[in-house]
């Protein structure tokens, strides 16, 4: 699947592209939501933060997959990364649409729930 920068991807095809490793998946959210559940394998930089850690990035071409609650502060930050000249896409409908979608979540205290 090719991903042009600034496309929003359904949360099944993000799901997908995770474990195949062809993305990497930045969940925006804040701290608190973050231990309630997130996806496994998720780099989480809230969006408050990420100015001041954009460094912690991959700059070598890979698609960063951007991910909030249910897709109003990812799209921000795609829109963002991407005219920081970031691949970046956004996860339609977030962490709500990727439970929904069979996703995974990695609970504060480390289970997983596989809803």
């Amino acid at each position: 699947m090719t991903l042009e920068p600034g496309v929003s991807i359904p949360a099944g095809d993000a799901i997908a592209l995770i474990e195949s490793d062809s993305v990497w998946l930045l969940d925006v959210r804040e701290h608190h939501e973050w231990n309630a559940g997130h996806a496994p394998g998720a780099h989480h930089i809230p969006i408050g933060e990420l100015g001041l850690r954009q460094d912690e990035l991959p700059d070598d071409g890979t698609v960063i997959a951007v991910m909030c609650h249910v897709g109003y502060r990812s799209r921000q930050v795609t829109d963002a990364l991407v005219r920081a000249d970031y691949p970046a896409v956004d996860i339609t409908g977030g962490l709500v649409a990727w439970q929904a979608s069979g996703g995974d979540v990695v609970i504060d205290d480390g289970s997983v729930s596989d809803r």
